[in-house]
């Protein structure tokens, strides 16, 4: 282990010394850019291009083109990076990660890189992790592109299609991850090529890397039309789950999440629907919406997963605290909570077109990120990403005093002493943030403040429309803000004044988040750029993570000792058990996620074939040849199947039907015609005639309208074929887990049937284009028609990640001691036992 950790800093300290040798060069042209007038500095960028196109690699420009974007910033933004921020510049441009701490510029050190890249003219993505960032970035670093004779476009949700065509033509492009991923896949659903908006994915820079490609990727992108109705029947299950009682009818298992019907709950299902046997195949879908609607009501809880906004459910993030409007629940879920609300329940969906963030930006030529937190995911980035973590020296030392955690036998207790430690520091005017895991815990504090009669701003995904304000003054002298995981990213606490003489912010974690990433970004708010700071976690053994990780023997040791809520144990040895916990999870939700990935490799493989057939089929102006290569496998396909044997089974009955069915007029090939000739023969035979008939209907319809005819089939069979074929391998994934019981791996189960079925769809495919070619009657109004309307969604991250395997009539658990439905051939209790 000790090695490993010696390698890893090696690695850093080999990379740092590289890094500082490029800011040496680049700050030795710094005079000679200072020189230059405005305009001499702006035909910098076209000297670039030119040297670029003749041959000069990107590595020979930077030490001048980072000089260069240097000076801009100073003239357009009053603003000159620092030495550090120039290392952290040229990481990116390696493809790397920069970790830089809180408050050390990452928005300007990534100008240089994004300048340097965008010389290419492929075009460079701005990632961050929401609109307003997108938005403010790009008005403010615009100023300094525009400087420089480069061009900047803002892709938002709202705009329409030429907008976003123009937004990404620009030679920098900001957008959020969650829009970029959309755009690509409606661009592969469009009629017309025109009708796309991307380019090709070249560079990007991702603003608060670990969140997007780490806590994001738990969640792939789906675009999903409707399917059935089924609001009626999760009214039913919810009305017959509130009748339910806790132990007696289900059970619920706190380490899993895992809710499940007894025995008891059973048999008042199979009365309250008069059926005789629950698990019988025809109750599917409704045993289905009783397990969604049991999850809803035990598992998902007000305020903390959802709120409540005019009649609508609204997911909460997990990570960031923010409202996600638009998105939805996958699998019922989401209709499930609007039956136990009380809201109107809206159709269930079917996946259209999905991605992973993982496959999305891994098709970039090349990706690099930056952020504080990184270091502890450095081998997830390595492995899934191929980019390494460099850890980018401060400008100046950190002063911030990071205190132990203080640990209470209740959750009373530590509510009261955070209240008490904000009012000591309010009374002596310093500013304190408190952080909180859910929306729930900041809304205690802020009634326990009241108490106190201390004025605080709370902000948290009810009110996030104050956000830019509300972290305006957090660092005021005397300011308490309460908030939730979302003010930890992306916006910068300014001290006012008066501040430092008391110690600068003080920082209070209520909880630990599973994360210890988000934990360092709740630290992080505190002590930038040298400034002094401190931060304080209160931890009480009712706590989740203390829960769920065995905080009963700490307890047992506190009462033996005496010990009430008013005297904490500060202990390092807890808090290291704390951090050992955070780790377990931290690899559980790896392992998700790694899950994940290679489950949506299998399709990623496929949707790479129908894309590429698709993109070819848009772009190509005549398709003749394709439709006649599929007719032509259709026949030799038919043939081979009625031709087998002696010549005197074969069933010449049997080849006349299909070719009147699915290629020619009644009367043209009859049985008689193809007796005494060979298989070859009788394929040739058949595809002459067949010619022969596609040749008339082109002369009747002309040229032009029979090449378009032919797109019109083309695209239809192939977005029908693939939309139900998505669905499918989502249905397989979700039942997959239940392989593990037979001893096989489910992935390789998946990856063999998903296979077979995407033969199947291939086959599908041109058996409908065949049919479609020669029989369809081609009416005046000639049009490509979309096969289903689409909208973006997102489903939860639990429902994401590939399903525990569930017993038939325990849904959702899993015994400790059964095998891992993972197919690792440990224990659950050893293995995935821990996962959410």
């Amino acid at each position: 282990m000790a090695n490993i950790l010696n390698k890893l800093f090696d690695f850093n300290k080999k990379e740092v010394k590289k890094l500082e040798k490029i800011a040496d060069r680049v700050e030795s042209f710094a005079s000679p850019m200072e020189q230059l007038s405005d305009d001499a500095l702006k035909a910098k960028t076209i000297e670039f291009k030119e040297r670029y196109e003749n041959g000069e690699s990107l590595d020979q420009l930077l030490p001048e083109a980072f000089a260069v974007c240097r000076e801009a910033a100073r003239r357009v933004l009053g603003m000159f990076p620092y030495r550090v921020q120039i290392m952290g510049a040229a990481a990116l441009h390696d493809g790397n990660i920069s970790e830089m701490k809180t408050g050390e510029g990452k928005t300007l050190t990534a100008t240089m890189a994004v300048y340097l890249n965008a010389i290419t003219g492929k075009g460079v993505h701005v990632v961050t992790v929401n609109e307003y960032l997108a938005s403010r970035d790009a008005g403010e670093m615009g100023e300094l592109y525009n400087f420089l004779g480069l061009t900047v476009g803002l892709n938002l949700n709202s705009l329409s299609k030429e907008e976003k065509r123009e937004a990404y033509a620009a030679d920098i492009t900001y957008s959020t991850n969650n829009e970029l991923g959309f755009d690509y896949l409606r661009d592969n659903m469009v009629l017309y090529k025109e009708e796309r908006v991307q380019r090709e994915l070249h560079y990007a820079v991702i603003d608060e890397v670990d969140s997007i490609l780490i806590d994001e990727a738990r969640t792939p992108l789906i675009i999903s039309g409707q399917a059935g109705r089924t609001a009626k029947l999760y009214v039913q299950s919810n009305a017959f789950v509130r009748m339910l009682k806790a132990e007696e009818d289900y059970s619920y298992e706190e380490t899993t999440k895992g809710v499940t019907l007894t025995e008891s709950g059973i048999a008042k299902a199979e009365r309250a629907f008069g059926i005789d046997n629950l698990f019988d195949l025809t109750h599917v879908r409704l045993l289905h919406a009783i397990n969604q609607s049991l999850k809803a009501h035990v598992s998902m809880h007000l305020d903390v997963d959802y709120v409540v906004q005019e009649g609508e459910i609204i997911i909460v993030d997990s990570f960031t605290g923010r409202l996600m409007k638009g998105r939805r629940y996958s699998d019922g879920l989401h209709q499930a909570i609007e039956a136990k609300e009380g809201v109107d329940i809206q159709n269930e969906s079917m996946t259209m077109a999905t991605i992973t963030f993982q496959n999305y930006f891994r098709m970039y030529q090349k990706l690099s990120g930056m952020t504080g937190t990184a270091k502890t995911e450095e081998e997830e980035f390595r492995n899934i990403y191929n980019m390494n973590v460099v850890v980018i020296p401060t400008n100046r030392p950190i002063q911030r005093d990071d205190r132990a955690d203080l640990i209470f036998a209740s959750m009373k207790g530590k509510f009261e002493a955070v209240a008490a430690d904000i009012a000591e520091r309010h009374k002596i005017g310093q500013p304190v943030l408190v952080g909180t895991v859910a929306i729930e815990t900041s809304e205690i504090i802020s009634q326990l403040l009241d108490r106190h009669k201390i004025p605080h701003n709370v902000l948290n995904a009810k009110n996030h429309e104050r956000e830019a304000e509300i972290i305006a003054d957090a660092g005021k002298k005397g300011s308490v803000t309460i908030a939730t995981n979302m003010a930890g990213r992306g916006t910068d606490i300014k001290l006012g004044e008066g501040v430092l003489e008391v110690g600068g912010l003080a920082v209070i974690g209520t909880e630990r988040h599973e994360s210890r990433r988000i934990d360092n970004q709740l630290r992080g708010r505190s002590g930038r750029q040298g400034d002094p700071g401190v931060t304080q976690f209160y931890l009480s053994l009712e706590d989740e993570l203390m829960r769920r990780f065995g905080s009963d023997n700490m307890k047992n040791m506190m009462t033996r000792l005496g010990m009430d809520d008013t005297q904490p144990i500060q202990s390092k040895m807890v808090s290291k058990a704390v951090e050992g916990a955070q780790k377990r999870v931290e690899g559980n939700n790896f392992d998700a996620r790694k899950r994940l990935l290679q489950y949506d490799d299998v399709l990623r493989q496929q949707r790479e074939v129908i894309y590429k057939e698709r993109a070819e089929v848009l772009e190509t102006e005549n398709m003749r040849g394709l439709v006649e290569g599929m007719i032509q496998e259709s026949i030799e396909e038919i043939v081979q199947i009625h031709t087998q044997g002696d010549q005197k089974d074969w069933n010449f009955k049997a080849l006349e039907d299909y070719i009147q069915a699915n290629l020619l007029d009644e009367g043209v090939i009859k049985a008689s015609d193809l007796e005494g000739k060979s298989p070859e023969e009788i394929i040739n035979f058949i595809y002459s005639k067949v010619q022969e008939s596609y040749n008339e209907k082109e002369e009747q319809l002309t040229p032009e309208r029979m090449r378009e005819f032919e797109k019109v089939i083309l695209l239809r069979s192939i977005d029908t074929k693939w939309i139900d074929h998505i669905d499918a391998m989502d249905q397989l994934r979700q039942g997959i887990h239940l392989r593990a019981y037979g001893q096989t791996d489910p992935l390789r189960e998946y990856e063999n049937e998903g296979f077979a079925m995407f033969e199947d769809m291939k086959h599908s495919i041109r058996e409908d284009v065949t049919k479609y070619a020669m029989k369809a009657q081609i009416r005046n109004n000639l049009e490509r028609e979309e096969v289903a309307k689409g909208q973006a969604v997102n489903p939860k991250e639990d429902d994401a990640a590939p399903k525990k395997k569930q017993p038939v009539r325990k849904v959702e658990t899993i015994g400790r001691n059964d095998l891992c439905p993972c197919g690792s051939g440990k224990k659950f209790k050893n293995c995935h036992g821990v996962t959410n």
